[in-house]
């Protein structure tokens, strides 16, 4: 009796299982992002700071007895026509009082763009504890062509910070969302 007599026939079922493996895997990839989003958001891991909006009721106490360095930074994404840079580089703040800082933005095109920024802190234990107030990386911005814009950002760091962590870092990415439609309809002539 030779090798291929000993086989045993391929069944339905295992072709249904083994067309179920690629798409479960499919699946459980497309959660992955959504889910690790959240748990950044939540935990404040990857330097992801808190959607959250606080008001003033929500802010502690005041600790006069250290400051914290906080390093100012911005960059946008390759073809983002937007020069974009934060109006204050550093400044050292008190836990618990509230500060504003603006950042400078001026669309250098000719269309009118809209774009978000995405905010990073590091060290990212200290994400969960930059707390904003007023941010314009909240909802998107339009830029018109050639008008500077003077965007603040109101925000205090909660008290309850880590005592070893002297320096933070607050970066903004500013990224294209989309062209308006008056932008739109100009390169489809072209």
């Amino acid at each position: 009796m030779s090798e291929s007599d000993r086989r045993q026939p391929i069944s339905k079922g295992f072709w249904i299982k083994l067309g179920l493996v690629p798409f479960g895997m499919f699946a459980f990839a497309f959660a992955l992002v959504p889910l690790y989003d959240t748990f950044c958001d939540i935990t404040g891991l990857n330097g992801r700071t808190s959607s959250n909006i606080y008001d003033g009721k929500m802010i502690g106490t005041v600790d006069e007895s250290r400051t914290i360095t906080i390093d100012f930074l911005s960059a946008t994404t390759p073809g983002f026509p937007v020069k974009f840079y934060p109006m204050t580089k550093k400044m050292d703040v008190v836990p618990g009082k509230i500060y504003t800082i603006n950042y400078y933005a001026e669309n250098r095109s000719d269309q009118t763009i809209i774009g978000q920024a995405v905010p990073s802190v590091a060290p990212g234990q200290a994400a969960s504890h930059l707390k904003k107030l007023e941010c314009f990386c909240f909802t998107n911005q339009e830029f018109k062509p050639k008008v500077p814009v003077e965007m603040p950002v109101r925000f205090f760091i909660d008290s309850d910070l880590d005592k070893d962590i002297t320096d933070i870092t607050l970066s903004y990415n500013f990224i294209k969302i989309k062209e308006t439609d008056k932008a739109k309809a100009g390169l489809a002539g072209l």
